[in-house]
Order: structure tokens, then C-alpha cells, then sequence
């Protein structure tokens, strides 16, 4: 078992490499998804047994949206059928708190209800929380605070203003990237300031448990000054 004092309490994943791993097994690119839907699975699971209190999962950038529309469908489905598939009772016995991060305006509309049901009947979880990222993007993130605190007057403003309208308030310990891209590709702008970054070789639906945890304790070595 890891020590407590090495695991980071906010772990965020940008889970790339889907697409490349369907080619890989000469499959259409789209069904990656498929795969890289059971590691997230997966990897909730591990992040609950080591400690980790919240984490955040970038699966859909508003970048992505313009990817063929075949492309969004089958993803689009993929959403419902796991965020319908999920026990609602279970979740609040766990006290698992689930918050959809993004402009949900861009996304089909039945699917922006589901979002918002299931984080409204899972917004008393205060054990672990899970932000999934869909229809996000950084900059955009900061320009809606920004608009958001010239329409209510506010002149004096300073970086407490601006973090509390921002569409997520907590900062990652650790952001992990897979798919051997070294880019952060408009990913938590704000609160990836003085997160620790890692970047696995692996395609998000390669990873496996040994590589988390090999991510968990290279953050525990690290020395973080934030800048100091």
C-alpha cells in the first residue's frame, strides 16, 4: 500500500491515444472509445483504493467537436450509455459527487439532461468527487469568468475572484497524460499552474494499474515549490 503522504489528492488524465489504439488493432478509429471507456472504469477504482479524492478525466475538448460527425455519434452514445448505466443509490451510499465540466450547451440535447440529472442527484457526495471534462476548453474557461465578472461589476479583481468563476474551483496535484504527446493541448490553463506533469508512452487504453501507480510514486518524490 502506498504512504498517504505520496498520493496526490487531485490526479487529472488527459486520456489520449483512443484513436490510435483502434488503428493499432485495425479497427475504425472511433471505436477506441470503447476500449479507453473501460480504463477509466478501471482506473476510478484504483484511484478510490490508493486515496485519491477527486479526479478529473479531459474526454472531450471543444476542439474535438469538429472531428466527423460519425465520430461525435458514437462517442455522444458512449456518454449516455454510461452515464445512464450508473447506479445513482450506489453512488450516494459511496458519497461520490459527480460534476460535468464544459459548455454543455454544445452538446446534444438529451445528453446535456443527462449530465445535469445525474450531477444534481449526486451533488451531496463529499468522499470523491469526478469531473469529467466534455465540450471543455481552457482558454474558453477563463474567458466565460472573465465575462462573467465584468457583468457583475466587480473592478477589484484578483485571483481569488477570477478561480471563483471558473468552472472548476480545485487545483490537480498531478496531471497525467497518456498517448506520448508532451503538450498540455488547452487542458486546465488556470488550475494546471503548479500541478506536477507526467507523460506516459502508453495509449490511454494500454494503461494499467501498475502504471498509476508508478505515476502516484514519481509524484511522491517530486520536491513542489510552487515557484518558491
Amino acid at each position: 500500500m502506498l504512504e498517504k503522504s505520496m498520493v496526490p489528492r487531485h490526479v487529472a488524465i488527459i486520456l489520449d491515444g483512443n484513436r490510435r489504439f483502434a488503428k493499432k488493432l485495425v479497427l475504425e478509429p472511433w471505436k477506441g472509445h470503447s476500449y479507453g471507456k473501460k480504463r477509466v472504469e478501471e482506473l476510478l477504482d484504483y484511484a478510490k483504493e490508493f486515496g485519491v479524492r477527486e479526479i478529473t478525466f479531459y474526454c472531450l475538448s471543444s476542439e474535438n467537436l469538429n472531428r466527423p460527425v460519425k465520430e461525435l455519434d458514437y462517442l455522444y452514445d458512449l456518454f449516455r450509455e454510461t452515464f445512464r448505466g450508473m447506479d445513482r443509490s450506489r453512488l450516494n451510499e459511496e458519497g461520490v459527487c459527480l460534476k460535468f465540466i464544459g459548455d454543455l450547451d454544445l452538446l446534444p440535447s438529451d445528453l446535456k439532461d443527462i449530465c445535469v440529472e445525474l450531477e444534481n442527484c449526486s451533488s451531496e457526495g463529499n468522499r470523491f468527487i469526478v469531473n469529467f471534462c466534455i465540450a471543455y476548453g481552457g482558454r474558453a474557461e477563463i474567458v466565460r469568468a472573465v465575462r462573467r465578472i465584468v457583468e457583475s461589476g466587480v473592478r477589484d479583481v484578483d485571483s481569488e475572484v477570477v478561480e471563483k468563476n471558473l468552472l472548476l474551483s480545485s487545483e490537480p496535484d498531478l496531471i497525467i497524460r497518456t498517448g506520448g504527446q508532451k503538450r498540455i493541448s488547452n487542458f486546465l490553463l488556470w488550475q494546471g499552474a503548479y500541478s506536477e506533469w507526467i507523460f506516459l508512452d502508453k495509449m490511454w487504453p494500454e494503461v494499467c494499474r501498475d502504471d498509476f501507480v508508478e505515476c502516484v510514486e514519481e509524484f511522491g518524490k517530486r520536491k513542489r515549490n510552487f515557484g518558491k
